[in-house]
């Protein structure tokens, strides 16, 4: 039997490139073995599929980490990535956005035939997917908007056919509203344990639903997630960053206990990313929080943006950037409201972004990829918070780069957080 030369020479060069690793944020680098300074969001433990180091980061811990959580599916997934420009930002804008027109009218058929089940698989696959197609898309192109509120629009409808019910919810604030999802673990009017989600500087809403909101449930919790100040759509309102994200918070706390399914003595809110300092700030004032949990703790953004390569990079390297990292970082400063084409702004625009972990009274939990540990300013400040939270149910979980659970909030193995997460909220409430 003959074997095909192109074939044998296709298989080595898979064989090369799957051993090299990721470029650009890591060569900077955060998560490196000797430990630096350095704190870099977005840099892998090792390469998924691209070149270009932020996509690859996207493509590996927010969207194939969300397949076990019916985010997205390993084919669809693989074959959109297959047909993308590596690096190119409109080449990745328009495949996600395709696969999620197809699976979108693959729901609405079964919807429209009576299968319930199937449909709401594929409409929160294609609700997520159309959030995909966002990531790069400026805030000045309409599409943003549009693909968004598409988003939005497919999670209420597949929302429905959860049974107890997704629901939708926006929470009045500052002449606006606080858009997010509630879904109660068990029908019925019962108070039970919740849990309320907050992200970080670059997160929508459905991010964290489709992050942990199924493990929540499996293990008796209502889950509730709402985009602040900052997040999701917002910014286009006005709405970016603030120092004060405990004022937004206590918004939500409100409608968190103004429901009859809310536990108020077992309360406990979790934050990732940004979430990771916003969350804590909010303990800091609200007694009503009962118990927090951070990937990681925040406790002062400002050292932590100044140790970011992407805000010490010189005119020369926003230069030669990709055009998809580029409007990554463009977007991230709009969401901070400074000027787009200035990274460096991020540092003095997140002076304030803290918390003092000796106000934190209640129980808290730290919990950190051992990828991102490596970096010497996360780490001072894990220990820093460790140190400082007078509560004695305190933890500090450091999650395992041989289990893949090492990069930032740990989005690439969301089991690991949740067995962590949960088993210690069950152990506090128990108490």
């Amino acid at each position: 039997m003959s074997i095909n030369r192109n074939f044998v020479l296709m298989l080595a060069l898979a064989a090369i490139v799957a051993f090299v690793p990721a470029v650009g944020f890591l060569e900077k680098g955060a998560a490196t073995t000797d430990g630096n300074n350095n704190f870099d969001a977005h840099a892998n433990a090792f390469s998924y599929f691209f070149g270009d180091s932020d996509m690859d980061f996207h493509f590996g811990n927010l969207i194939l980490g969300s397949t076990v959580n019916h985010g997205a599916e390993i084919g669809e997934a693989f074959y959109a990535a297959s047909q993308i420009k590596d690096g190119d930002a409109a080449s990745w804008q328009d495949e996600w956005y395709k696969l999620a027109r197809r699976v979108e009218a693959r729901g609405k058929k079964s919807l429209s035939g009576g299968h319930k089940e199937s449909a709401r698989d594929q409409l929160q696959r294609a609700a997520y997917y159309y959030r995909f197609s966002l990531l790069s898309i400026l805030p000045d192109d309409p599409r943003l908007k549009e693909r968004a509120l598409k988003c939005r629009s497919l999670l209420q409808k597949a929302g429905t056919l959860f049974e107890p019910a997704l629901e939708y919810i926006e929470i009045p604030f500052e002449n606006t509203v606080l858009p997010g999802y509630f879904r109660q673990a068990v029908a019925g009017k019962e108070p039970a344990k919740t849990l309320i989600m907050i992200g970080g500087g670059e997160t929508f809403a459905e991010d964290l639903f489709f992050y942990i909101a199924p493990q929540a449930f499996a293990r008796g919790y209502n889950f509730m997630t709402v985009d602040l100040p900052g997040q999701g759509l917002l910014p286009l309102e006005g709405k970016v960053f603030r120092a004060d994200m405990n004022v937004p918070m206590k918004a939500v706390v409100d409608y968190a206990l103004s429901r009859s399914d809310v536990d108020p003595e077992q309360l406990a809110a979790y934050g990732i990313s940004g979430g990771g300092g916003f969350v804590p700030q909010a303990a800091m004032h609200d007694s009503r929080i009962k118990a927090i949990a951070m990937s990681s703790a925040v406790v002062d953004a400002y050292p932590l943006f100044a140790a970011m390569p992407v805000t010490q990079a010189t005119k020369e390297e926003i230069v030669s950037w990709t055009s998809f990292h580029g409007n990554i970082v463009k977007v991230i400063n709009w969401r901070w409201g400074v000027p787009m084409g200035e990274p460096s702004a991020l540092i003095e625009a997140n002076r304030g972004f803290s918390f003092d972990p000796a106000k934190v009274t209640v129980p808290a939990l730290l919990i950190v990829g051992d990828g991102e540990y490596k970096s010497v300013e996360t780490k001072r400040q894990q220990e820093l918070c460790m140190d400082n939270l007078p509560n004695p149910m305190k933890k500090l979980v450091i999650t395992p780069s041989n289990e893949g659970a090492s990069n930032h909030c740990i989005m690439e193995n969301r089991s690991i957080v949740g067995q962590v997460l949960f088993d210690w909220l069950d152990e506090v409430f128990a108490k």
